[in-house]
Order: C-alpha cells, then structure tokens, then sequence
C-alpha cells in the first residue's frame, strides 16, 4: 500500500482511494464524482477527513492512506496504513450497533453516539497496513 497521489481516486477493483499522510501542508480536493455522489477530501501529516455529498464519511488523526474503501448499509471496509497509531472516527447510523475487525480479529462491540460517529484507535507502522471491517450488528 502506500499514499494517494491525487489525494482521492478509484481503483482498479472499483473502491475509493484517499488520503496522503506524507505531506507536510494540508492540501484539498472537492466535487471528485464516485458512484454519482461528490465526495471532498482533506489530507496531510495531521488529519485526513472524507466528505460525502457534504456529510463526514471518515477522519484521522493524524493523517493516513485509505485504500478498498466501501461503505455500504451493513457497514464499512478498508485498509489503512499511516506513519504511526490513529485515531479514526467513521460516520455510521446513529445509536447502532458496529462489531469491529481489525485484520479479521474482532475488536470489539461499539454502539454509535446520536450523531452516528464511532471512533476506534489503530496501532499503525509505517509501511504496515491494517484491514478494517465495521459491521451492523442486525438484531
């Protein structure tokens, strides 16, 4: 894995591509079309934030590299890598239940705030990068 050069991409299996922790000032791109919504993208050594159509998808402090991105009604996936432990909030459903993965492990059991956040803390290497998988927990 590694950063995203143009900041925000799709790839060749069709998944969103953001973030680029490597750049010592904060650059920005916005109104980049995926899958007819405008997604906005601000990323640098300190923060990485996603917009969709105007609404938080994702931050991280400090900034990483996002690849395989999905978000979908179950939930949301990705592999991350940054230069050292992150904190990263996922705008989710409000008041829901999520079952974490990291790398297949279950983390844990998190039920969002009334603004559907869920925050989780990585340990991150650089180079090293982590599969994340956050799923609804359907009762």
């Amino acid at each position: 894995m590694s950063v995203v050069d143009s900041l925000i991409g799709k790839e060749s299996n069709g998944k969103l591509c953001f973030g680029n922790y490597e750049l010592p000032e904060k650059k920005k791109l916005s109104d980049y079309e995926y899958e007819g919504d405008l997604y906005k993208v601000k990323t640098f050594e300190q923060i990485t934030k996603l917009e969709k159509n105007g609404l938080f998808v994702y931050e991280s402090v400090p900034g990483t590299a996002v690849h395989d991105f999905s978000m979908k009604a179950e939930g949301v996936s990705f592999i991350v890598e940054g230069p050292e432990d992150a904190q990263i909030t996922i705008g989710l459903e409000e008041e829901t239940e999520y079952e974490v993965y990291v790398d297949n492990v279950l983390l844990s059991s998190m039920k969002t705030n009334l603004s559907g956040k869920l925050a989780i803390g990585l340990e991150l290497d650089k180079g090293k990068s982590l599969e994340v998988n956050i799923k609804k927990v359907e009762r």
